[in-house]
């Protein structure tokens, strides 16, 4: 018999040893009857107080309302998406750099029982497991195995980790007056406008000696440390008509006054715990201090620092947690340095993949010959968000090709073949939206506008399959605080989740998604 929302409540209020009472209060409720209603399947129960119940029983969303009737669908679809926006607004605000979010996302597969390679070792891999690498910690590879392998390909979905920011100079104390600054200078193409008197940190990572050996540290200061600064109106009197940064000049956060001198591994090795000799350098970089919210008249929207492109990076990991594959190997990948060139030993345009996959193919027992047959049964989706139609300048956007917020998938094309899309890649990927019933939309430029790139192509010039561009429709990308639509995020997992059940079959020419 299947027990009802009411008797789930009541159980779960009693093995956490509460009352009534208490219970009413913490949901905000006059008297302890409403509670006993709802525990006797008398009143219902809106989602939001479900939402509340969730957290305070620390249960699954969907563990609590499996088989109730008592919702409507709405209500169960709009608490299941605020629920996963909850988990992304917590990721990306724990995630402020590339090595952070990589480090998240190592925890995450670690608790799903991954196991970590390395890439200087060997890989020793067995069917029927899952595993992940890094590389220089600020990218990562991870793959699940089928129990069993004879022909194959890689379904692969690659984000990237990294986002417009400032990073700090190797000497970083600027003394202007009383005043003291760190020396920081532009990492990617950010609109420096919108970093002005944001709460700011530092994150990123230090390298230490310890027993003979160089170790890398992570760091996340929690709590704001430095401020971007911007002068009063009354002595810039054109800032709204146009004012153009000077990155060496008014980017520069304000970190103290009136002391002799900063020394920045002083304040490290007193944030971590060590001892400041034994620091030897630092990747460090400027981070918010600041988390995400939901907005919109309807709760529509959510807004945050590193939507691009830690929308995808979360979405796609979702999705590949959930999938399953008795054919193909499942690949995801999360790359640094796309915001700059993707031209790093850890960017997209290195060998990582390329030698992964290789590795993956040769511990298999496979030969050369196998691994390129594989690669022609193979598909990339590169996930990199998109531009939504902004609501004050549409004039922009293509007037036929231009994407909305909640609106479903983007599927990005360009005739220069700076997105890898085509009529093949695109329409395999469809099917496969189809299948789950996800909804998609088209991305072009204007013909007389140029566009960016991103991941696909510079991919598949190290290893040559067939690859789509997507992405998640979003306002304000590369401001300091970006925006995008709450229901695309559950539109992304299932479509991640269903690409990775699948397998596409190249025969002869001929494609199969079995």
């Amino acid at each position: 018999m299947k027990e009802s929302l009411g008797n789930k409540i009541k159980r779960l209020r009693i093995e956490k040893g509460m009352t009534q009472e208490e219970l009413a209060s913490i949901l905000g409720y006059s008297s302890r009857s409403t509670i006993n209603k709802i525990e006797s399947d008398i009143n219902a129960i809106s989602y939001d107080k479900l939402l509340k119940l969730v957290e305070l029983f620390n249960v699954d969303v969907q563990e609590l309302i499996n088989n109730v009737n008592e919702l409507n669908k709405e209500d169960i679809n709009n608490m299941i998406d605020h629920m996963v926006i909850d988990e992304l607004l917590d990721f990306m605000h724990d995630s402020p750099v590339a090595l952070n979010a990589i480090e998240n996302i190592k925890r995450k597969l670690l608790n799903e029982g991954f196991i970590e390679l390395y890439e200087s070792s060997s890989f020793n891999l067995k069917l029927g497991n899952k595993y992940f690498v890094t590389r220089n910690g600020t990218s990562i590879i991870a793959f699940t195995l089928p129990n069993s392998i004879k022909e194959y390909g890689f379904n692969i979905i690659a984000s990237h980790s990294d986002s417009p920011c400032f990073k700090v100079k190797p000497n970083t104390d600027i003394k202007t007056g009383v005043y003291h600054k760190l020396s920081v200078e532009p990492y990617g193409g950010s609109i420096y406008s919108s970093w002005f008197d944001r709460p700011l940190s530092l994150a990123g990572r230090v390298l230490i000696k310890e027993d003979n050996k160089i170790i890398s540290k992570e760091v996340n200061i929690d709590r704001p440390l430095v401020s971007i600064t911007n002068v009063p109106i009354h002595m810039n009197r054109n800032i709204n008509d146009g004012f153009k940064y000077n990155a060496a000049i008014d980017m520069q956060p304000l970190l103290t006054q009136e002391v002799e001198k900063v020394d920045l591994k002083e304040t490290l090795s007193e944030e971590l715990g060590i001892n400041k000799e034994t620091i030897l350098n630092y990747d460090l970089y400027l981070c918010p201090k600041q988390r995400g919210y939901i907005f919109g008249l309807n709760k529509e929207y959510f807004s945050s620092p590193r939507i691009d492109n830690l929308e995808c990076a979360f979405t796609s990991l979702k999705g590949f947690l959930k999938g399953y594959n008795e054919r193909n190997i499942n690949v995801y990948a999360c790359f640094d340095n796309e915001e700059v060139g993707s031209g790093t030993r850890q960017g997209a345009d290195s060998s990582f993949l390329e030698d992964t996959l290789k590795r993956i193919n040769e511990e298999l027992g496979f030969n050369e010959s196998q691994y390129l047959r594989a690669i022609a049964s193979s598909m990339m989706v590169s996930a990199d968000n998109a531009h939504a139609l902004h609501p004050n300048h549409p004039e922009l956007y293509d007037g036929l090709n231009h994407v909305l917020m909640n609106k479903g998938i983007v599927i990005k094309m360009n005739a220069a073949q700076s997105y890898a899309s085509d009529g093949l890649s695109s329409a395999l990927f469809i099917e496969v939206l189809n299948r789950v019933n996800v909804p998609y939309q088209y991305f072009t430029n204007r013909a007389d506008l140029r566009g960016g790139g991103t991941l696909g192509n510079i991919s598949s010039k190290h290893v040559s399959m067939i690859c789509v561009d997507i992405g998640l429709p979003q306002l304000a990308m590369h401001s300091f605080n970006e925006t995008a639509g709450i229901k695309d995020v559950e539109y992304a997992i299932r479509a991640f989740k269903e690409f990775y059940s699948v397998s596409i079959i190249n025969e002869n020419g001929n494609y199969i998604i079995k």
